[in-house]
């Protein structure tokens, strides 16, 4: 979720009905070395919370100082671990997945972690690093045992990258094992996968992240579905372009309108324009800005657009 996840997206998918939502992975060296560009990435606001810290790394005492720092400095209602980040320059070093590797170093960080903060602790991680390591359950029981109090699995491991099927069956073993609460992860694109997942793993929570790109409408409907509603409709045309519009509005206010954000924004509005009507033409213009405010002109004269009223 790097570079996705900031502020902005965050309160958006809060107002569309996340329950929690989490920072980007925060590299708990640029933490404990006090970067200022690191620490920012932790940053915010009280609209998001209930609201997690989300810090990887490989050595336990680095993580220890990082989470003693991002509990000093923004109090937030909860620190992840993460140990599933399959991303090759992470790994290398032994951060994410990469600590997978070595089990003995989970223990180590998680009971370091759990030692250097007041806030509950969890873990993100995978079901192994490769297929002759898969071990999904033994994985969970010895996260528990260090000290996670909710542990969050994608049921792939680090070498399937994000390849294949996820195992939902892992899920529900873990599940079955485990006394902490356990957030199923994998393969959730829509809100009849957030329904289904529940129902096939029995896990307390589904962790929604690639399916929730240029989507926020999905908290909302699987909530309606897992509560026995009727599924609200999809958005219009119209709907999808407003969306976009309030996410250019959130970064302009709490990021500025830097060409750097813009150009980081570029992805955002193509997902929100898939399958839009004529989202050809309109994700040419949306590649090409160079501002925020340009983002924003651009949105307007489509949400004015007669083909896009039509749609809706």
């Amino acid at each position: 979720m790097a570079g996705v996840s900031e502020s902005p997206f965050r309160l958006l998918c809060r107002g569309y009905g996340a329950d929690v939502v989490v920072s980007e992975f925060i590299s708990s060296v640029g933490v404990a070395r006090g970067i200022e560009r690191v620490l920012a990435d932790g940053a915010f606001q009280p609209a998001e919370r209930p609201y997690g810290i989300q810090l990887y790394g490989a050595e336990a005492g680095v993580m220890a100082r990082a989470a003693e720092l991002v509990t000093e400095l923004f109090a937030p209602d909860f620190l992840d671990i993460n140990f599933g980040c399959p991303v090759k320059k992470v790994v290398r070093n032994n951060g994410g997945s990469g600590c997978l590797r070595d089990l003995g170093l989970l223990d180590q960080i998680i009971k370091a972690v759990r030692g250097a903060t007041d806030r509950p602790v969890t873990v993100k991680t995978r079901s192994g690093w490769d297929e002759a390591q898969r071990d999904p359950v033994g994985i969970a029981l010895r996260c528990e045992d260090a000290g996670a109090q909710a542990l969050t699995l994608h049921a792939r491991t680090r070498t399937q990258l994000f390849g294949g099927k996820a195992d939902w069956d892992e899920i529900a073993a873990v599940v079955e094992r485990l006394r902490v609460p356990v957030i199923g992860n994998g393969d959730i694109r829509t809100a009849d996968d957030v329904l289904a997942m529940q129902r096939h793993t029995g896990c307390a929570g589904v962790m929604i992240a690639r399916g929730s790109f240029g989507n926020p409408w999905i908290f909302a409907q699987g909530r309606d579905l897992l509560e026995g509603r009727p599924r609200r409709p999809d958005p219009t045309p119209a709907q999808r372009l407003a969306a976009a519009r309030e996410h250019v509005q959130l970064a302009l206010r709490l990021q500025g309108d830097t060409r750097t954000v813009a150009l980081e924004f570029r992805k955002h509005l193509g997902w929100y324009l898939r399958g839009m009507p004529n989202a050809a033409a309109l994700r040419e213009r949306a590649f090409r800005i160079e501002s925020l405010a340009e983002a924003q002109r651009v949105l307007d004269g489509w949400l004015q657009c007669e083909e896009v009223d039509r749609a809706a």
